[in-house]
């Protein structure tokens, strides 16, 4: 650790990039016999800005003079320009409250980001970095921040979002967000496009009827199981067969893959909880190597569906039971679980986890969730975890 009044030198170099440059900067001060305290790059579009934060070379002003000189004449012949600034110390340590900032735009435009920058300092926040997680299919942003506690961050930066219909996430900084986790997700309408209690109606002829139903169940202007009993009801008598036919026409949500794929290689564990139907769901996790997987089970008897459901009801209430069970087989706190759901029936499981993403979610569920994501791509996901789309590509390119 530097000492506060250690006389200290910004070196600031920009200009095109190529290669070398950095190696070159760091030979051209070490004739000076300076310490190396920081170094900061950023390339973009070939632009190249590189920092780094030196002590004083030792002899006084003269030696200090011959550095800038030197530095100046290095960057110049390479069509680059300097730039030296005296201070003292290490940079200043960074406010207490530590927060990544998530903001994603399709595209992303000026004026928003204009805005959440601006409603960061506002709210007493520094943005001590930012960095493009990815270019596509979104454009997803990721500001550092400190100074102010997340929950508040959270909160003004949820604001904002909603009045300019952006997508914007905050998480806390520190170890947890490295950390070995498990993830939970609803499957109609999150992990797959569809509900499949709709996808048996089609058969049963009662779509519209049922599909009325579900809407109204999942804006949480119906009891889920009373809603689930009325509408299981009206696939009395379907023969068994279905199953295989429903199971068939169920699709994935884009990204679903890819967001599984990629948290299995890290080490996440993966799980759904559904109050559709395990006839489709044990069916998806055997199919995408799901480690938990839970759902309502239809009752057939002599071949055809009773009209009934057995077992455990999976409702509002029994997805964060099922979250909290997950949890505890995996041995992970709830603290570093993260739940992904779009309707009603998923907030307590979206309140219970250490972060709750409603995706593409009814406006109840967005306004509780710890966050929102309105984008139709479910491995968006990651970038919320700090998981880059190259550091995505690059896996799979590797495998």
């Amino acid at each position: 650790m530097i000492p506060a009044q250690t006389p200290t030198l910004l070196v600031k170099i920009f200009g095109r990039d190529r290669p070398g440059l950095t190696a070159g900067l760091f030979e051209t001060l070490a004739a000076f016999h300076v310490t190396v305290i920081d170094i900061e790059q950023v390339v973009t579009r070939g632009r190249i800005v590189l920092c780094a934060l030196v002590s004083a070379p030792a002899g006084g002003s003269g030696s200090e003079g011959e550095l800038r000189a030197t530095v100046h004449g290095w960057a110049e012949g390479l069509g680059m320009q300097a730039e030296i600034i005296s201070g003292l110390g290490d940079n200043p340590a960074r406010g207490s409250g530590r927060s990544h900032v998530t903001v994603l735009g399709n595209p992303l435009n000026a004026e928003n980001t204009a805005a959440i920058a601006a409603r960061i300092t506002g709210c007493g926040g520094n943005i001590d970095r930012i960095f493009r997680l990815a270019k596509y299919p979104v454009t997803a942003v990721e500001f550092n921040v400190s100074g102010v506690p997340t929950e508040r961050l959270r909160t003004e930066l949820a604001t904002e979002a909603a009045v300019r219909s952006i997508d914007v996430a905050v998480v806390s900084a520190g170890l947890s967000r490295r950390a070995q986790r498990l993830v939970v997700m609803d499957v109609d309408s999150t992990l797959i496009q569809d509900e499949v209690i709709e996808l048996f109606a089609a058969h049963a002829g009662c779509e519209e009827k049922v599909a009325e139903v579900t809407a109204a169940a999942m804006r949480g202007e119906l009891d889920f199981e009373e809603s689930l009993h009325a509408r299981v009801a009206l696939l009395a008598g379907l023969d068994a067969s279905v199953v295989d036919k429903v199971r068939a026409e169920v699709r994935l949500t884009p990204g679903a893959r890819t967001l599984i794929r990629t948290l299995k290689r890290l080490g996440y564990q993966v799980g759904v909880v559904s109050g559709g139907f395990t006839q489709v769901t044990d069916a998806l996790a055997e199919q995408l190597g799901l480690d938990f997987a839970a759902a309502n089970t239809l009752e057939i008897v002599d071949g055809r569906l009773t009209g009934r459901v057995t077992g455990e009801i999976v409702d509002r209430a029994g997805k964060a039971r099922l979250l909290r069970r997950f949890a505890a087989s995996a041995g992970v706190p709830l603290a570093q679980t993260v739940a992904i759901g779009d309707g009603a029936n998923d907030l307590d499981m979206l309140n219970a986890a250490g972060l709750g993403v409603a995706f593409n979610a009814k406006p109840l569920v967005r306004q509780a969730a710890h966050t929102a994501l309105s984008v139709p791509f479910l491995d968006t996901v990651l970038y919320l975890l700090g998981i880059t789309r190259e550091e995505v590509e690059a896996a799979d390119a590797e495998s």
